[in-house]
């Protein structure tokens, strides 16, 4: 399933940059406070890469990359989540979410779930492997595979679903 779309891929210079990492970080400001209503709801939906992955998709590379690095930062400051001790892994899951999507955007050229998906296994599994080197326990590593399915699914048909929508924009 896929469907032609205006990707773009702003430049640092851009305002435009700014203001949709902007409203990208809000979204990822909101978003887990209503999975975390849902006992262990940030495990299970890994809600703070869904913007992220719209970000990065629809707009490049370096709204992709503000909002990977500035929504979990904003959101450990204002809310204490995530912790201090998992925030490296999920800073770093997130620039790899961030690069992989804008790249899975470029080599697409339209919303495509194949491209979403790579985009999501990519820093799933790159993620995995670098937080595994990082805390020395598989068992935290693969948290986000014993635990973060639905919310990689949200991802998937979630992101899918938003990146169509906002096709017409």
């Amino acid at each position: 399933m896929s469907t032609t779309a205006k990707l773009y891929s702003f430049n640092l210079s851009n305002t435009r940059t700014y203001l949709f990492a902007a409203a990208f970080i809000v979204g990822n400001l909101l978003l887990p406070q209503l999975a975390h209503l849902v006992p262990q709801g940030g495990l299970v939906f890994l809600p703070i890469y869904f913007f992220t992955l719209i970000a990065a998709y629809k707009y490049g590379i370096h709204v992709g990359l503000l909002t990977a690095v500035l929504s979990p930062l904003a959101n450990h400051l204002l809310f204490g989540m995530p912790p201090a001790a998992v925030l490296p892994a999920i800073l770093i899951k997130s620039v790899i979410l961030a690069i992989a999507a804008a790249i899975a955007a470029k080599h697409a050229g339209k919303v495509s779930l194949v491209a979403i998906l790579l985009a999501i296994l990519a820093y799933q599994l790159i993620g995995t492997g670098i937080e595994w080197a990082i805390t020395q326990n598989f068992a935290i590593a693969i948290q986000d595979f014993r635990l973060g399915v639905p919310g990689m699914l949200v991802q998937l048909f979630g992101g899918y679903l938003v990146l169509k929508a906002l096709s017409k924009i």
